[in-house]
């Protein structure tokens, strides 16, 4: 099977040369968001770790409904943090509302020097279509 390049219309804009996720062989690989407006990218990034992290979930859910999967279909997400030690806590609540207690995807979480547009979190993640 060869490699389907989904660019998606409502998704936010990318920040660099790069697909919103890329599909092969059942997985969907989607690409790390940012907390960017999806509608307007010269808007600046919101501040704060709570708001930042609901946009970035909100834009994953964008482009993976771009891709005609919902979270329930996400098996593996990775998480960057700009300051690991003050947002982890907090990130991890938010991050628990969106994933039912029996279907939680496998998950790294890396604290990281610096992140595109200034933000203080981006994740991506992987899907499987059933």
């Amino acid at each position: 099977m060869h490699p389907i390049f989904h660019l998606l219309p409502d998704a936010p804009k990318p920040v660099a040369p790069y697909s919103h996720a890329v599909e092969a062989d059942g997985f969907v690989f989607v690409t790390g968001q940012l907390a960017t407006d999806p509608t307007d990218d010269s808007l600046p990034i919101p501040p704060g770790i709570e708001a930042q992290t609901y946009k970035v979930m909100d834009n994953l859910k964008r482009v993976l409904k771009g891709c005609g999967l919902t979270l329930a279909d996400v098996v593996c997400v990775r998480i960057f943090l700009t300051d690991f030690n003050r947002d982890y806590a907090r990130m991890n609540e938010i991050f628990s509302t969106y994933f039912a207690d029996d279907r939680r995807p496998a998950r790294t979480t890396v604290g990281v020097t610096a992140l595109a547009r200034g933000g203080i979190i981006e994740i991506d993640m992987i899907a499987v279509r059933r």
